[in-house]
């Protein structure tokens, strides 16, 4: 085993020559910043990520031999031969091997896919892994190797033929049907969470109702009261009539009956897993999910320094809070160090879920030394917006909470009582460096019980109950995590995979369901509804975890599905009707051929029915304008006409203009503008 003064003793040597020790991770801006730490004896390289995966050979190309247990059948990629003959090469000079690839099931997968391709077995070779980039957890790593994990493995390779026989069988079956894209394992649960939701903010119905408020001022700050109750109920006005009753019952005096101001703790947030950073990314930084995720990547890979190359933050796929004493320590020097000791709480983590891997921590900063301020000259405003909220979250975590006093004052007239609300920071705690999102806390002046208000007025507003909320990428992602379908690595990708088919589209911030996305949703619902829904989903995760520790056989769990599932497909495949392609009575003017209406992003299309041989489509022809009979204020000359924009930002928007373009160029957004 190779110890920390080994390495330091180690003489030095060429790389090409008389190369010792070989360390394989799978990202090559990992491999630059790790070589670093690590003397002459040593060379890092990257797999550059999967280097093999299931064939598309064997029934249904499910790349899998069903009648030899459901093992799978490997093909290595093509775009990475000359990446495995240079590991061949390395490996035939090395004295040992490190495979060093990410602490998930996914980086226990490629290890073993590199120990099988590059024959490692007849090699001296050890499984080392990391939660962070750092010199002395590189170091650290090296000296605590151990062997591939192969129940995770077989996790991993479970997941991967689940998501594999579901992708290939629903896909095909529904490009058939419908013309639509694709299905997934996951993918498909997700779809269906956000389609119901637009069902049922289609289907609801507001109920009105009314809110009296009582305004004045006090001490230069303005006061809005509402009405809560009559005679000690809960009041609840529907319509006018009744909003009138009250405001005719009310007199002229309003006194203050009583004032409450009552102190609680509130408490930070947890440090960030996944999830909760792609949600506090989303919210506060504008970022979608594949954006946090590649942002956190390049800070946890390694960034150059003024002296040094550092992983910044620890590794971002993860679904635990916990944090290393180690950590704890230095963060509690800080905190007292920076802000006092009245600062600083401590840190226990008491909220472990039922499917939490705890494979490795939170994601935090790798050393608390460096600062935001400390590394903002080597980011890019991305990275750094990014990292000041991670270190500030984790930092927060460690925190005493904030002390509010919270604010309460009843106002009564006539048997009716008004309610008005305030806060006030007693002491500020985590909230020192770590703002939530609750908005500004208004504080209220002193009142004394019996005080009267002094020149109150009183309105009614009428209103309306509203539907429930579309999903952001924030909050969908958080929907996922609750339920406990997919994982931290796939939050993203799924999200990204149902912009990309154009199941979903996003409307001012909100995913919202195309027409095709309904489609593929109800059809699912209508033939697939045992497998695809979420406490199928959530529980096939269970089983996948049950597998990574050993408790339940991976082929066995495999072939329990697939009997439960084929005869799913089989009467799908039989009954689901056929709505694409659709044979046109026109013919292809390039090859003869028919010509068939399929279905893509952007709506229907009339294209050959020979594709992929002849790829003729046939161009949609432009709408006639629709004249608005107005003529033309700039050259006198042509009319106005109603068009459509067909590029750039406003594509697809209505506008006006000259009919006598290019002459005249002359355009309007809206007629009024028309003079």
């Amino acid at each position: 085993m190779v110890t920390k003064e080994t390495l330091k003793n180690k003489k030095s040597s060429s790389k090409d020559t008389e190369l010792k020790h070989l360390v394989i991770v799978e990202s090559p801006s990992k491999s630059k910043t790790i070589e670093k730490y690590l003397g002459n004896d040593f060379i890092v390289t990257s797999s550059k990520g999967h280097i093999r995966d299931l064939t598309t050979r064997g029934y249904g190309g499910f790349g899998i031999d069903i009648e030899n247990g459901f093992m799978p059948m490997y093909k290595l990629l093509q775009d990475k031969l000359p990446t495995i003959r240079e590991l061949k090469q390395l490996v035939k000079n090395a004295d040992k091997v490190y495979l060093a690839t990410d602490p998930d099931r996914e980086g226990e997968a490629i290890s073993w896919h590199l120990y099988e391709v590059l024959n490692l077995k007849d090699k001296e070779c050890e499984r080392i892994v990391f939660n962070e980039i750092t010199k002395n957890v590189i170091l650290q790593s090296l000296e605590n190797g151990r062997d591939i994990d192969i129940d995770l493995v077989h996790s991993q390779e479970s997941r991967r033929i689940l998501d594999r026989i579901i992708g290939f069988s629903l896909s095909k079956l529904l490009q058939r049907k419908i013309g639509s894209k694709s299905a997934g394992r996951v993918q498909s649960v997700v779809l269906k969470l956000i389609c119901d939701r637009e069902k049922e903010i289609n289907n609801f119905v507001p109920e009105e109702y009314w809110d009296v408020y009582l305004s004045f001022t006090k001490k230069n700050k303005k006061i809005k009261a509402k009405l809560v109750n009559y005679q000690d109920e809960k009041i609840k006005l529907n319509n006018k009539e009744e909003t009138q009753n009250v405001l005719d019952s009310l007199s002229n005096r309003f006194v203050i009956t009583d004032c409450i101001r009552k102190e609680r703790e509130k408490f930070a947030k947890p440090p960030f897993i996944t999830s909760t950073l792609q949600q506090e990314a989303f919210s506060r930084l504008g970022f979608n999910a594949k954006k946090t995720m590649m942002v956190a990547q390049s800070l946890y890979e390694g960034v150059e320094l003024k002296n040094e190359r550092v992983g910044l933050i620890t590794y971002m796929r993860t679904d635990s809070i916990r944090l290393s004493n180690e950590f704890i320590g230095y963060a509690k020097k800080y905190i007292e160090d920076n802000f006092g000791k009245e600062y600083y709480k401590g840190y226990t983590d008491s909220s472990k879920g039922k499917n939490v891997q705890d494979a490795h921590e939170a994601i935090r900063p790798s050393k608390i030394e460096y600062t935001p301020d400390s590394v903002k000259a080597y980011l890019t405003n991305d990275e750094y917006k990014l990292y000041n909220l991670i270190y500030n979250r984790v930092l927060a975590a460690l925190m005493t909470p904030a002390i509010i006093e919270d604010q309460k004052i009843k106002i009564e007239n006539n048997g009716y009582v008004f309610e008005t609300n305030g806060e006030v920071v007693k002491f500020d705690g985590y909230m020192h460096i770590y703002e939530d999102l609750d908005g500004e806390l208004k504080a209220l002046p002193d009142f004394e019980i019996g005080e009267e208000v002094s020149k109150p007025s009183v309105d009614s507003e009428q209103k309306f109950t509203n539907p429930p909320s579309r999903y952001s990428e924030g909050r969908i992602i958080r929907k996922m995590e609750e339920l406990g379908i997919g994982r931290p690595s796939t939050y993203s990708t799924i999200v990204d995979t149902l912009k990309n088919r154009y199941y979903v589209k996003v409307v001012n911030k909100a995913l919202v369901p195309t027409d095709q996305g309904m489609l593929t949703s109800d059809k699912l619902d209508e033939f697939f509804s045992q497998v695809i829904n979420v406490k199928y989903t959530a529980q096939m995760e269970e089983i996948l975890d049950d597998i990574s520790v050993g408790e339940k056989v991976w082929n066995e769990e495999i072939k329990a599905f697939y009997d439960d599932y084929m005869p799913l497909v089989k009467n799908a495949d039989e009954k689901m009707e056929k709505i694409y392609p659709i044979l046109l009575d026109e013919v292809c003017p390039q090859c003869g051929s028919k010509l068939v209406m399929r279905n893509g992003r952007f709506g229907e299309f009339a294209a050959c029915s020979a594709f992929p041989k002849c790829r003729y489509i046939k161009k949609k022809e432009a709408p006639e304008p629709v004249n608005t009979g107005i003529k033309c204020p700039h050259c006198e000359k042509g009319y106005i006409v109603e068009r459509v924009s067909k590029k750039g930002r406003t594509k697809g928007q209505k506008f006006y203009a000259c009919d006598q373009y290019p002459k005249c160029k002359s355009t309007y957004s809206d007629l009024s503008e028309i003079k």
